[in-house]
This record gives structure tokens, sequence and C-alpha cells, in this order.
């Protein structure tokens, strides 16, 4: 049997759509002097690194980049942060993610954030996949794809041919 793969997002669109989010993000935190983009490691910090420089383009907020490292295998493990929770509390904090596909990272991710006090918490995700076995949603997101269990959506971050694959 022969994988074949579809490219859903090419550059042009995840440029576009990390646009999109990153205003989303300002409007949401338009009266916010500083915002925290927290990357979950790998591809979430990619895109959130990508989203920091286009807030810091768009608006006039203090943007602090996060790099969250959760061990997907294992996500009751410690989860640690870049930066300390005093860096980030009372603070409007965004959690990424590059794709949102049963929740289990993503639902880690916010009950960690959620033990220090914050001003406002949301999540950011390029792709949702609609298959979570988790309550957890994205609050802003690139594009929503109903897949079948067994396909899986891939985010490449290449230089000059970022792309998502559904494989």
């Amino acid at each position: 049997m022969t994988s074949t793969s579809t490219i859903i997002l090419d550059k042009k669109k995840i440029a576009h759509t990390i646009k999109r989010i990153a205003y989303q993000i300002y409007e949401t935190n338009v009266s916010e002097k500083e915002v925290i983009i927290a990357g979950i490691k790998e591809n979430g910090y990619v895109l959130a690194k990508k989203l920091k420089n286009q807030l810091e383009a768009i608006s006039p907020l203090k943007v602090n980049l996060c790099e969250v490292q959760i061990d997907k295998k294992k996500p009751t493990n410690p989860i640690r942060t870049s930066i300390a929770a005093s860096e980030y509390k009372n603070k409007s904090v965004v959690l990424v993610d590059d794709v949102l596909h049963s929740g289990t990272t993503l639902i880690y991710g916010v009950r960690h954030f959620l033990d220090v006090p914050l001003k406002q918490f949301k999540t950011a995700v390029l792709v949702d996949r609609n298959h979570k076995k988790y309550p957890v949603k994205a609050d802003f997101k690139g594009i929503s794809l109903s897949t079948s269990i067994s396909e899986n959506v891939s985010v490449i971050f290449e230089k000059n041919n970022d792309r998502a694959v559904l494989e």
C-alpha cells in the first residue's frame, strides 16, 4: 500500500493564517500591555515564534515567548516552561500548538497554567482535527478539518517551504 499525502496548507496560506490569528490575539488583548505566547515544544513553539513576530509587527503589545515542554507520550509527567510562573502570573497567556489531534497535549498544557492565577487564557492551533477525546477547544484556529481517525495531519516548518499535509 502506497502512502499519499495532500497539502492542506501551503506556505502562503500558513503565512496568511498566522497573520489572521495574530490579529485575533491582538483584538482579544487590545487593552493589555503584554501577552505571553506559550508554544508547546517543537512545532507549537515554532508557530508561537511566528505569531510573536506577527503580533509585534501589527500591535504595540509587548510579547513574551515561552517554550512549554510536555512529554507527549506521558503528558502526566511534570511540565516545564522556559519562563518562571511569576513571569506569567496575572497576565494574558495564549497556549499554542500546531495541530489539535486528540486534545491530550493541549489539555495537560492548559492544566499546567491553571496552577497560577491568570488574567486571561486562550489556546491557538494551526489545524484542528475535530477528533478530541478531551473537552478542549482552540480559541484561535487556522482551519478545522474533519478527518478519519486513521488519517494524520503534520505541519512541516522548513525554510521557504512551510506546509501542512494530510497523510
